[in-house]
């Protein structure tokens, strides 16, 4: 078959595939506005970050498939590809623990005051009487909202922290709360009041986007630690900023709802500029070599299963072969 590999992918799982009988087309410096001209006559398109609008579906005239190598579809028209008989699927749970190990990460580095500490012995500054101060983990109280994959791997790495934890998510069931060992909040404002770390892991959706909020910050404790490794666009980014310099909070994200593309080299910073304890990731939780080893092979596996039975793997759209 044909496929466009318009993204970084390993090397190893692209020669997997040429070996296979595949035509292999890579690009990874394509994008929304590029891709419409490259996508001709490619039946397979494999992505990570790059968007997929309906133009680029469009343009596609022989496309069958696209595949996110990873587990968010919110940068793909998922409903314009279902209406023109085009399945998107995705890989879940192969990048859980690499987010999961950033999360805790950016909550470790934000308890100790890592940066600052580095940043002041760089510049020759000794201030141990400061940066002894710090909370620690050990009996708070982590709220987790979103239970998934990624979120069940971060309950995992609390437990052995020795953290209470508690969790918000509509779509699982009491077995899976009670499998992950965690409590059960139905309501995101009271997980908000009683957590000492909030960490998110949910998609971004039109009811999901801008859902953390000055409202929300409002109900966190003064002095909290807030984590976004999931998508940019659940969060309100001026809130957020008020929020770090008026209450306290400290916030470790990896994800922007103004996030350049993976081939840009600068970035606006400005809608969090003063919040000093903000600490900042270059969208990376599930950039580690295991990871992406897993994704490209959950890649292949879908690909295969195409190629000799004609059906979809993790196919998250709603049209049906």
């Amino acid at each position: 078959m044909n496929i466009l590999i318009a993204d970084k992918f390993p090397k190893h799982w692209a020669e997997v595939l040429a070996k296979q009988g595949h035509k292999i087309t890579s690009d990874p410096a394509l994008d929304e506005n590029t891709l419409p001209a490259a996508i001709k006559d490619q039946e397979i398109l494999i992505v990570r970050s790059t968007k997929v609008p309906a133009a680029v579906i469009d343009a596609g005239n022989a496309l069958q498939l696209i595949i996110r190598a990873g587990a968010g579809t919110n940068t793909i028209d998922v409903q314009h590809a279902a209406e023109k008989g085009v399945a998107v699927c995705n890989c879940p749970g192969t990048n859980s623990i690499a987010v999961a190990e950033l999360a805790f990460g950016l909550i470790l580095a934000l308890d100790r005051r890592i940066y600052h500490n580095t940043r002041d012995l760089r510049e020759g500054k000794w201030n141990k009487s400061e940066y002894g101060k710090a909370k620690g983990l050990f009996g708070r109280t982590l709220g987790i909202i979103g239970l998934g994959a990624i979120g069940r791997e971060v309950a995992k790495r609390a437990e052995a922290f020795g953290m209470k934890v508690v969790a918000y998510d509509p779509n699982d069931k009491a077995e899976v709360f009670r499998a992950a060992g965690v409590t059960p909040e139905p309501d995101i404002y009271t997980l908000a009041a009683m957590s000492d770390v909030i960490t998110v892991h949910i998609p971004e959706t039109p009811q999901t986007k801008g859902m953390f909020n000055k409202k929300f910050f409002d109900a966190m404790k003064d002095g909290a630690i807030f984590i976004n490794a999931a998508r940019g666009g659940l969060v309100v980014a001026k809130d957020l900023a008020e929020a770090v310099k008026t209450k306290g909070l400290k916030a470790g994200l990896d994800v922007y709802e103004n996030e350049p593309k993976a081939t840009d080299t600068a970035f606006d910073y400005s809608p969090y500029a003063g919040a000093e304890t903000l600490y900042g990731t270059h969208h990376i939780g599930a950039s580690t070599d295991q990871a992406q080893d897993a994704v490209a092979e959950c890649t292949v596996d879908i690909i295969n299963e195409y190629a000799s039975t004609g059906k979809f793997l993790h196919q998250v759209n709603k049209w049906q072969q």
